[in-house]
């Protein structure tokens, strides 16, 4: 029964959330031949002042370069 835990900063669609869903149930199927039907992929979403990178938060670099 594998988990997948994806973490991305927020503002994905809900078209791209499914797209993720799926083809990473895909990945594992194909990979380690997993059952899709006890497969579960959660996405969580991180606000941009939540998620840091270069030492300041995505918010703070989408208002500099903004």
């Amino acid at each position: 029964m594998p988990y997948v835990n994806i973490r991305i900063t927020a503002g994905a669609t809900e078209e791209q959330k499914a797209e993720l869903i799926a083809g990473t149930t895909d990945l594992l199927v194909k990979v380690l031949n997993k059952n899709p039907a006890s497969t579960f992929v959660v996405i969580d979403e991180v606000p941009h002042e939540n998620w840091g990178t270069g030492g300041i938060s995505v918010a703070a670099r989408d208002r500099k370069t903004g």
